[in-house]
C-alpha cells in the first residue's frame, strides 16, 4: 500500500510503504497491549479487600481505578509524541519500567491516597504499552490489512481479561492483595525485556519528527480538527465509558450485592469478555461481507440494546445475576465490532502523525473511561442500578457518534474498510 494520506486542510502526508512484518509480532504486540486490561482487571476482585486493609468505605477503591484511566490519559498523549520523535521502541522500554517500578509502589502502599498516586504513574507508564502498538499497527498496514492485524491482537491482549479475574481471584485465595501488584511488577519487567530483545522499530529515522511545544499543540489540534477522526475516537471513547462502567462496578455487584466469590465472580467476568474477543475475530470476515458502515451500526445499535435490558432489570429487580450476565455479555461482544473499526477508522487519515493521532484517541477515550469510573465509584448503592445507568449513558454516546460519522464522511472518502 503505497498511497499518500490527506490531513485536513489538503497536506499530503507522508506514503506509508508496505511493511512485512514477522508472524509472531501481533502476538508481542497483543502481549503489551495486554498491560492495560490485566492492570485494570487483576485487582478487580480485591476491592473489597484494598477498602478493607486500607480503611476505605465501599465504592472508595475504584478512586484507584479512575486514577489508572486518569495516568492512561495524560501518558498517552506523552507516548505518542515521544514515539513519533525517537521512535517506537525506546519509549516503550522506558514506559514498561516504569510502570514495573509503580507497581511495586502499589504493593506497598500504605494507604488509599499512596495507592491511588502510584496507580498514576503505573498508568503513565503502562500507556506507552496501549498507544505504541496502535501506532505499530499504522506503521505496517491500512485498511483492511490493519483491521486484521488489529483484530489478531485483539485476540491476544482479549485473552487478558478472560483470565485477569479470575488469575487475581486465585491470587486472593492464597496470598493479600499486594501479590496481585508484584504480578504485574513482574510481567511490566518481562514486557520490557521482550521490547528490548525483540520489537523492531517500525517507524524509520527518516520518517521521525522532532517538535517543539507550540509545534506539538499545533499538531493535536489538527488531528482534533479532522472530524472523522474524531467521531471514530469518540466512538470508541464511549464505549469505553460503558464498558469499564460495567469493570469498575461489577465486583461490589457480583461480590457483595449477590455474594459471589471473588474466584466465581472472575470466571462470571471472563464470560463478556470471552464475547468481546469472539466478535473481534469475526469482524474481519463481517466488514468484507457487509462493509465497515454496517458493522459498525450494528454494534452500536446492539451495544443500546443490551444497556437498555441491563438496566430495566436492575430497576425492576428482575432477572437476578442473568439480568446482569447476559446483557453484559451482549453489550461487550458489541463492542468487539467497534473498537477495532473505530481505531482503523481514526488513524487511517493520520499515517505521517500516528503516533500522535494515537495518543490522542486514547487520550479521549480514557477521559471518558476515568469519568466512568468516577461516577460509578460515587454512584455505587450496592445495586446493579447505577453500573446499568452508566452503560446506558456510554451506549448512546457511541449511537450519536455513529450517526455523526456518514454526515462528517460525506464528499470524502473515509479510509477505512468497506
Amino acid at each position: 500500500m503505497t498511497r499518500a494520506d490527506t490531513q485536513p486542510g489538503g497536506q499530503q502526508q507522508v506514503p506509508s510503504p508496505a511493511r512485512t512484518y514477522p508472524v509472531w509480532l501481533p502476538i508481542l504486540l497483543g502481549v503489551l497491549t495486554a498491560v492495560g486490561p490485566l492492570s485494570t482487571d487483576m485487582y478487580l476482585p480485591a476491592f473489597p479487600a484494598i477498602e478493607a486493609s486500607l480503611g476505605g468505605r465501599s465504592g472508595t477503591a475504584q478512586v484507584t481505578l479512575a486514577t489508572w484511566f486518569a495516568g492512561l490519559a495524560v501518558g498517552q498523549i506523552t507516548q505518542g509524541s515521544l514515539s513519533d520523535r525517537f521512535g517506537r521502541r525506546g519509549p516503550l522500554i522506558v514506559g514498561t519500567l516504569v510502570y514495573a517500578l509503580a507497581n511495586a509502589g502499589c504493593a506497598l502502599a500504605p494507604d488509599l491516597l499512596t495507592l491511588s498516586v502510584m496507580r498514576f504513574a503505573a498508568a503513565f507508564g503502562g500507556s506507552a504499552s496501549m498507544v505504541i502498538p496502535r501506532a505499530v499497527v499504522r506503521d505496517l498496514a491500512d485498511g483492511h490489512a490493519a483491521a486484521r492485524l488489529m483484530s489478531r491482537l485483539m485476540l491476544v491482549m482479549g485473552a487478558a481479561p478472560i483470565l485477569a479475574p479470575t488469575l487475581g481471584g486465585l491470587v486472593l485465595g492464597v496470598a493479600p492483595w499486594h501479590a496481585i501488584f508484584w504480578l504485574m511488577a513482574a510481567y511490566g519487567l518481562v514486557c520490557c525485556v521482550l521490547v528490548w530483545r525483540l520489537l523492531p522499530d517500525t517507524l524509520a529515522p527518516e520518517r521521525r519528527i522532532s517538535l517543539g511545544a507550540a509545534s506539538l499543540l499545533s499538531r493535536y489540534a489538527g488531528v482534533l480538527g479532522d472530524r472523522v477522526f474524531l467521531s471514530y475516537a469518540l466512538m470508541g471513547g464511549f464505549g469505553m465509558f460503558g464498558m469499564f462502567a460495567y469493570i469498575g462496578g461489577s465486583s461490589p455487584v457480583f461480590i457483595q450485592h449477590f455474594a459471589f466469590s471473588p474466584a466465581a465472580y472472575g470466571m462470571l467476568f471472563g464470560c463478556s469478555a470471552a464475547a468481546f474477543i469472539l466478535a473481534s475475530q469475526v469482524n474481519p470476515w463481517l466488514l468484507l461481507r457487509f462493509g465497515a458502515a454496517r458493522v459498525i451500526r450494528a454494534g452500536v445499535s446492539a451495544y443500546l440494546v443490551a444497556a437498555l435490558a441491563m438496566l430495566a432489570c436492575a430497576v425492576l429487580q428482575v432477572g437476578g445475576v442473568a439480568g446482569v450476565v447476559a446483557p453484559a455479555v451482549f453489550a461487550m461482544g458489541s463492542m468487539g465490532l467497534v473498537m477495532p473499526n473505530a481505531a482503523v477508522g481514526a488513524l487511517s487519515r493520520h499515517a505521517g502523525q500516528a503516533g500522535s493521532a494515537s495518543a490522542m484517541m486514547g487520550t479521549l477515550q480514557f477521559c471518558l473511561a476515568a469519568a466512568s469510573g468516577v461516577l460509578v465509584g460515587l454512584l455505587t448503592d450496592g445495586t446493579p442500578r447505577p453500573m446499568a445507568a452508566m452503560l446506558v449513558l456510554g451506549a448512546i454516546g457511541t449511537v450519536a457518534a455513529d450517526r455523526l460519522r456518514p454526515q462528517i464522511g460525506a464528499g470524502k472518502k473515509e479510509k477505512i474498510p468497506a
